[in-house]
């Protein structure tokens, strides 16, 4: 019965940040950029990348004067793209011969909550070939998931992060092989 319930309460994941990465094959002027370019700012001293942003799908863009581009932020793998082709144009049009080579999701990152706190040092302990678990430096327990290139941050509240995917099924793929565990772990609190 009490299996029952917990099939029936498992949390969804929600992807949250999709880094994608896109070749503008072409070198730019990062300064040029940032004077010409609305909502973009650009400070060699602290960050060698003109940095940009949208409204529609709200991203990020992290554009290097090799031509390489960065874009953080968007929820699906579609608005990546799209976000990407928007920054690519505005590089365009701005008379750069920026073209859209080689896009890449690098990273899907994707988030829940077990709704309930989870037994992180027992986790630690049995699951040790997996963990890293240092609550001195880091409040979250680090397990990198052996098959999947997927790293999870557990968090003793039951919150959980996934990182490293770059299709989302391998995120929910992950999900689905840390739940059962998870709830192993589970940390009942006596009232």
């Amino acid at each position: 019965m009490e299996n029952q319930v917990l099939e029936e309460s498992r949390p969804d994941v929600a992807i949250v940040n999709i880094v994608s990465t896109v070749n503008l094959a072409c070198k730019l002027d990062l300064k040029a950029i940032a004077q010409k370019a609305r909502n973009a700012e650009y400070n060699p001293k602290r960050f060698y990348a003109v940095i940009m942003r949208i409204r529609e799908p709200k991203t990020t863009a992290l554009i290097f004067a090799t031509g390489k581009m960065v874009c953080t932020g968007a929820k699906t793998e579609q608005d990546s793209k799209l976000a990407a082709r928007k920054y690519a144009r505005i590089i365009q049009k701005l008379g750069f011969p920026a073209k859209f080579k080689d896009f890449k999701i690098q990273n899907i990152v994707g988030s829940c909550d077990m709704k309930f706190p989870i037994r992180l040092e027992s986790l630690a302990t049995f699951h040790g070939a997996f963990t890293t678990y240092e609550p001195q430096l880091f409040p979250g327990l680090i397990y990198r998931m052996k098959n999947l290139n997927i790293v999870l941050l557990i968090f003793v509240s039951g919150k959980i992060v996934l990182t490293g995917a770059k299709a989302r099924e391998e995120t929910y793929t992950a999900f689905e092989n840390i739940y059962p565990v998870l709830t192993e772990f589970r940390k009942f609190i006596k009232q």
